[in-house]
């Protein structure tokens, strides 16, 4: 039986710690995670250990895509996203099973997990000895009213493992905690505002915004400063964008530069994002220049 991930906080100053707390120590001071054996994965009470699995009857994974080969960006609520696991063997592929977690051993040092939704995959036959096996995964923000949730802490932001296992219909399967990696980041929001409209041909243009990025733990979206952000242009007509100045988002996430304006356009601000948050581009703001 596949269990669904639970994250408890313990109660008073230990709860607050624990959100706080460098991921080494995040097992000892509150999430307690209940991710199921190899065995349990695939119903198995013979199943072998990760280390054994890679057997020349094992099935072979031939491609795994996770969120359609996009980060995870998740923001103060819930996002559910899909991932696919194509695997052969020849008997069949009967099962595939895919999680994310984080950390740096699933027995000794796990801080993070989003399991499938699913108790077994929805697999189609490519072939007769492939196919490809969808499931699901739900991300929440924050903790619930019992003191459970996925992304509890913001540290929890960056590179997540992708654990895979594959059963074929013989019963031999493959299974490995450390197939590739994936990015699980903060949702990030960049608003503009550019003034005065109209503006003087020639004239100075002051262009400001914020820059705010998902808070997990808090449930909200925080200011984000000390970050680059590229100052956007184009033409009424043209669709594409080019990039007219680079500043940093300030205090709060603050942003704030002038310009000269010679062309009516649209002017906005993007952020390519870190390794730990999304990035983000504001809508265009459009001005008419006199």
């Amino acid at each position: 039986m596949r269990i669904r991930a639970t994250v408890a906080a313990v109660s008073g100053a230990l709860a607050l710690s624990a959100l706080t707390a460098p991921l080494a120590q995040a097992d000892a001071q509150g999430p307690d995670l209940d991710r199921p054996s190899v065995a349990e994965r695939f119903g198995s009470s013979t199943a072998k250990p990760t280390s054994q699995v890679t057997t020349a009857a094992a099935p072979t994974v031939t491609k795994v895509t996770v969120n359609n080969a996009k980060n995870v960006v998740v923001g103060t609520g819930t996002k559910t996203f899909n991932v696919y696991v194509q695997a052969s063997h020849p008997s069949g592929i009967a099962d595939a099973y895919l999680d994310l977690w984080h950390g740096t051993d699933p027995a000794l040092d796990l801080d993070g997990w989003l399991p499938p939704n699913e108790e077994v995959a929805s697999c189609t036959a490519n072939s007769a000895t492939t196919s490809t096996c969808k499931l699901s995964i739900t991300a929440t923000a924050g903790l619930n009213n019992e003191g459970v949730g996925d992304l509890y802490a913001n540290i929890l932001a960056g590179t997540w493992h992708v654990a895979v296992g594959v059963q074929a219909n013989d019963g031999e399967f493959f299974y490995t905690d450390f197939y590739n990696t994936h990015k699980v980041q903060r949702f990030s929001v960049l608003t503009v505002n550019a003034s005065p409209e109209p503006v003087v041909k020639g004239g100075t243009l002051t262009v400001s915004g914020k820059l705010t990025r998902a808070d997990w733990a808090a449930r909200k979206y925080v200011g984000f400063s000390g970050q680059k952000v590229a100052l956007q242009f184009r033409k009424a007509g043209p669709t594409s964008y080019a990039n007219v100045k680079g500043i940093t988002s300030a205090t709060g996430g603050a942003l704030k530069t002038t310009n000269r304006a010679y062309y009516d356009g649209y002017w906005r601000f993007n952020y390519a994002g870190i390794p730990s948050t999304g990035a983000a581009v504001a809508a265009g703001d459009y001005v008419d220049v006199k």
